[in-house]
C-alpha cells in the first residue's frame, strides 16, 4: 500500500513517525500497523504518555536539564557537592555521566556547543545561567565535560576565559583526555570516564 493510498488517519500518523531519527517512510508504516494490532487502551496509553511528556516535562531553572520538578532532584539532593559544577553541552552527556555514578556534584547544561558555521554563538548557549550561578559564590570549582571535537574545544576555550575574567576564584579543569579525540561524552564508556573525571587537568 503506498503513502498515497493510506486512509488519512493512517497517513498523517505515518508522515509524523517518519520524522524520527532513524525511521524512514516503510519503518514508520510497519509501527504505525504495530500500534494498529495492539489493544485500544495500550495505544491511547502511548498517545497520553507522548502528550503528558509535553505536558509535565520542563527545563531545571538550575541546571538545564529536563525535569518534572523545579529544581530537579539532582539539584536538590542534599548530598551531592556544591562546589563543582559540571559542564555538558545536552542533557544525555548528563545521562551518562550519572549512569557511571562516581560524579557527586552538581550540573550545567550549555544547550549545545560554538559552532559558528550552524549559528551557534555564545548568545545560543545557556552562558547567562551560568554566570549567575557562579556569582552565588559556592561554586570553586568548574569541569568541562564536553568531549574532544572542535566544537568542545572551542566551547571550552571561550568558557575558560570567561572565568578566567569573571570569576579568577574558581578553578577551571577539563576531563582527562583518556576521551578519544573526535569523541562525544554520551558515547564514552563508563570506566573511561571514570577515569577522565578522576584524573581531570587544569586549563
Amino acid at each position: 500500500m503506498t503513502a498515497q493510498r493510506l486512509p488519512e488517519p493512517l497517513k498523517a500518523l505515518v508522515d509524523r513517525l517518519a520524522r524520527l531519527p532513524g525511521l524512514g517512510p516503510k519503518s514508520a508504516l510497519r509501527m504505525a500497523m504495530t500500534l494498529l494490532k495492539w489493544p485500544e487502551s495500550e495505544t491511547r496509553g502511548l498517545g497520553a504518555a507522548i502528550a503528558q511528556l509535553r505536558d509535565n516535562l520542563h527545563l531545571c531553572r538550575r541546571c538545564g536539564s529536563l525535569t518534572d520538578v523545579d529544581p530537579c532532584a539532582i539539584c536538590t539532593d542534599a548530598t551531592r557537592g556544591r562546589d563543582t559544577l559540571c559542564l555538558v553541552s545536552e542533557w544525555d552527556s548528563l545521562l551518562a555521566m550519572e549512569d557511571g555514578g562516581f560524579y557527586k556534584g552538581q550540573y550545567m547544561i550549555l544547550g549545545g556547543l560554538l559552532a559558528p558555521l550552524d549559528n551557534v554563538n555564545p548568545e545560543s548557549l545557556e552562558l547567562e545561567r551560568l554566570r549567575r550561578r557562579l556569582a552565588e559564590g559556592e561554586v570553586r570549582e568548574i569541569i568541562l565535560g564536553l568531549g574532544t571535537t572542535l566544537e568542545a574545544e572551542n566551547t571550552a576555550s571561550y568558557i575558560r576565559s570567561m572565568v578566567n575574567r569573571d570569576f579568577p576564584q574558581v578553578r577551571v579543569t577539563r576531563l582527562a583526555q583518556g576521551i578519544p579525540l573526535g569523541s562525544e561524552v554520551k558515547f564514552i564508556d563508563k570506566e573511561t570516564l571514570r577515569q577522565s573525571l578522576q584524573f581531570r587537568q587544569d586549563l
